[in-house]
């Protein structure tokens, strides 16, 4: 009988529990769906890892002859090591692709993935084992031939094998933002392969125990000077890029279903009080009956407990089915690993489980302390309340009040609960707007930032690295650009040591630093500049000393830092050519830039890039991230209109006796329709106002996840506020909207006769 009038009650009550239903459903579906794309990326790259054994660390060096050897595994935290050497070669097609090649000895650490073909043979020197994506974008296939040149050799190899690199998840070039697969790739191949008897090793990879720092440590005590630097695995550039990328997912995954599903008992609470306050005859006359307390308390903790179930399940099933492939696509045309499947974590069952708990606590505190009153106490109706005048209504200019604004003050203070709820449910949806419409406006302004405010050029030539003076000053003279110096270094303070980016500006017009506020900043010719975020880091600012050196060299040098500024993806250090040969470090320009579109080729040029095609490269990089962006606004959109209309309809509910008494005594439709709307809009303007901080730490703390490389700081625009604020009272407007035409047909006889 309690399951038929259970059922009865969710149909006449199905607007409510239908939003719990979602609530539910959507805090699971959402935490389970970019978890369990998060998750299957943690997963497929581990086990990546683990299936090609990534080196833990890499140690470079120009001449790891068998001594280095002995030396490194002497350490004893060494457990395993193989050197390579890693060279930069031009591979021969059109448009010159940089191919890095890896002769290895045994390719036992940080192993070729085969895909097609046969595997690495270590003894063939006639074969070459190929990056797939760079074989798919030539059409190159296995038995097919290719012919490599470097550093003053050319070899052509047979292709044996296609595959991919742990080394390579992420392969950037210096001529786009993202990977350009017609321009850039990577070959395996055998250490005997080497046109030459003895192999100029420059990279050991190696295992070991214990943590980086503390490998770094023994292996700087024991070997300083013997080697140029070392990479930890979380340094490494594609090992940390696919990281940061994983960070961004997690924390969106992890940060948004909280809303949704706390938002999800906040209706569950507010409805089962309703329900119960307007039942309390029937619980009186159900125990009068017979009926003991805890079937009653069964009965009511049953309404959620179903409703969260199904919608927990039903989340669980259909998330990792479906968010991860709006993901999976974008994403893997910029990483390359052999799979890409959504993973399954127990997390999604404890969250949900801790929301079906969640569910009987909540309705178990709606019903336990009606079920403990007499039956005959609870038959008869719940007196109602009795608001006594407080110190604001004794204020002299309370009388000259309206009657709008006293009625709605003292109808508040009387249900100060459902204000509260009505409250926090705001602070829920207007928080999630300005975080979304926040990332929207961050994403966008680093946009502008770093290609409009920081770069002013149209095209970027980048140089070879075989080209001669005379070259680079012929190119840049004819473009009328200005030579550029970047390149990778190891950057160490009294804290921290981090892999960072060096730029060398050459009297240019075209590049301009600038702060945290998009101010240029001018820095001298003898001035050593510092980004913010590397600063933060580092723990150091303006005055103190840091130590770095070029990835490549083992030449340290000391630098006192005379500035900081601010950039949006590069993070490192700025300084003239004057300042760099000062240091006794080579000025090697890399890059040409220039106001003028340049589309033809030149010699000692290996490749132009225009504006539009560093945007377009950038914008794909990010396609993932805006995803996320639009199904995060899409997602509190639908929040702010469930919650709104669901506190909206409790409110009318609640006071819908004292509404059926208001039109008896004469006032019409249109003046109650105002009384509502004052009191929404009251509401809503204290959730809003609340719900712009708590916005913005949720937006600080996702910028935070976006890694090492990016700096953003939140911020809440004029637009930001502006369209949060409209989509917020709009929707408050359009709920008490839609309780007009209930206002017109109240049933004044069935309102009023309901108290006896």
């Amino acid at each position: 009988m309690l399951s038929k009038k259970m059922l009865r009650d969710i149909r006449k009550h199905k607007t409510q529990f239908l939003s719990i239903f979602l609530m539910a459903f959507l805090g699971v579906f959402v935490f389970a769906g970019v978890g369990g794309e998060s998750v299957g990326l943690e997963v497929n790259i581990d086990q990546y890892y683990e299936d090609t054994n990534l080196a833990d660390g890499w140690i470079y060096s120009a001449n790891i002859n068998d001594l280095f050897l002995y030396q490194v595994d002497c350490l004893g935290a060494t457990t395993q090591m193989e050197r390579q050497l890693v060279v930069d070669s031009v591979a021969d097609f059109e448009n010159d692709p940089d191919i890095t090649l890896h002769f290895v000895e045994n390719n036992t650490i940080s192993k070729f993935y085969l895909i097609k073909g046969e595997p690495l043979d270590i003894n063939d020197e006639d074969g070459v084992w190929l990056d797939k994506s760079f074989a798919d974008a030539k059409g190159l296939d296995v038995g097919d031939n290719i012919t490599f040149e470097f550093e003053g050799f050319e070899i052509e190899k047979e292709i044996k094998g296609l595959g991919y690199s742990p080394e390579y998840v992420y392969h950037a070039s210096t001529s786009s933002v993202i990977p350009d697969f017609n321009k850039i790739g990577f070959a395996y191949l055998s250490y005997k392969a080497f046109p030459m008897d003895t192999v100029p090793y420059n990279v050991l990879n190696v295992k070991f125990d214990g943590t980086p720092e503390n490998y770094e440590d023994i292996l700087s005590y024991h070997m300083d000077g013997y080697y140029s630097s070392f990479i930890p695995q979380s340094e490494h550039s594609s090992v940390s890029q696919f990281s940061e990328e994983m960070d961004q997912h997690r924390m969106m995954g992890d940060i948004f279903p909280v809303v949704f599903i706390l938002i999800a008992m906040l209706i569950l609470l507010t409805t089962m009080t309703r329900i119960i306050a307007h039942q309390r005859t029937q619980i009186g006359i159900l125990k009068a009956s017979g009926f003991k307390n805890r079937s009653i308390i069964l009965h009511y903790v049953s309404y959620g407990f179903w409703l969260v179930l199904i919608g927990s399940i039903l989340g669980l099933v259909i998330g990792p089915m479906t968010l991860p492939q709006l993901f999976y696509p974008s994403m893997s045309a910029t990483y390359k690993m052999p799979s890409w499947d959504p993973a399954w974590s127990m997390n999604f069952v404890y969250v949900a489980a801790l929301m079906i708990i969640m569910s009987l606590a909540v309705s178990y505190y709606a019903v336990k302390n009606i079920s403990d009153e007499k039956p005959a106490d609870t038959i008869r109706p719940k007196a109602p309340k009795v608001s006594s005048s407080g110190f604001v209504e004794k204020l002299g200019f309370w009388k000259h009040l309206s009657f709008n604004v006293r009625w709605n003050y003292r109808d508040a203070k009387r249900n100060k609960f459902r204000a509260l709820m009505t409250i926090i449910g705001v602070i829920g949806c207007s928080a999630l707007l300005v975080c979304a419409f926040g990332m929207y406006d961050g994403m966008n302004d680093l946009k502008e930032w770093e290609y409009n405010q920081i770069n002013h050029y149209d095209s970027k030539l980048v140089i070879d690295e075989n080209a001669t003076t005379s070259q680079i000053n012929t190119v840049a003279d004819e473009v009328n650009g200005d030579k550029l110096m970047e390149g990778a270094i190891e950057i160490e303070s009294d804290n921290a040591k981090k892999s960072s980016s060096l730029l060398v500006l050459n009297d240019t017009s075209l590049v301009t630093p600038t702060d945290y506020d998009w101010n240029k900043i001018e820095i001298a010719d003898d001035e050593v500049s510092i980004s913010q975020k590397m600063a933060d880091m580092l723990g150091v600012g303006v005055g103190d000393t840091v130590k770095w050196h070029i990835m490549g060299s083992d030449k340290w040098v000391k630098t006192k830092i005379d500035k900081i500024h601010a950039d949006p993806i590069s993070q490192g250090l700025i300084l003239s050519s004057e300042k760099l040969e000062d240091l006794d470090l080579n000025y090697t320009p890399t890059s040409i830039v220039t106001a003028q579109h340049v589309n033809q080729s030149y010699d000692g040029v290996k490749a132009a890039n225009s504006m539009k095609d560093m945007t377009s490269s950038w914008d794909e990089l990010t396609e993932s991230m805006w995803l996320l962006i639009y199904i995060l606004i899409f997602f509190a959109s639908l929040l702010a209109v469930i919650v709104l209309y669901n506190l909206g309809l409790l409110s009318f509910t609640e006071i819908e006796r004292e509404i059926a008494t208001l039109k008896v005594l004469g006032f019409k439709s249109g003046a109650l329709r105002r009384l509502l709307l004052t009191q929404n809009l009251w509401f809503t303007a204290i959730g809003f106002i609340l719900g712009l901080p708590v916005g913005y730490i949720i937006l600080a703390v996702m910028w935070e996840s976006s890694g090492d490389s990016f700096y953003i700081l939140p911020s809440i625009s004029p637009t930001n506020f502006l369209l949060t604020a409209v989509i917020t009272f709009a929707l408050s407007i359009l709920v008490n909207l839609m309780f007009s035409r209930k206002i017109k047909k109240l049933d004044m006889v069935e309102s009023l006769k309901s108290g006896e």
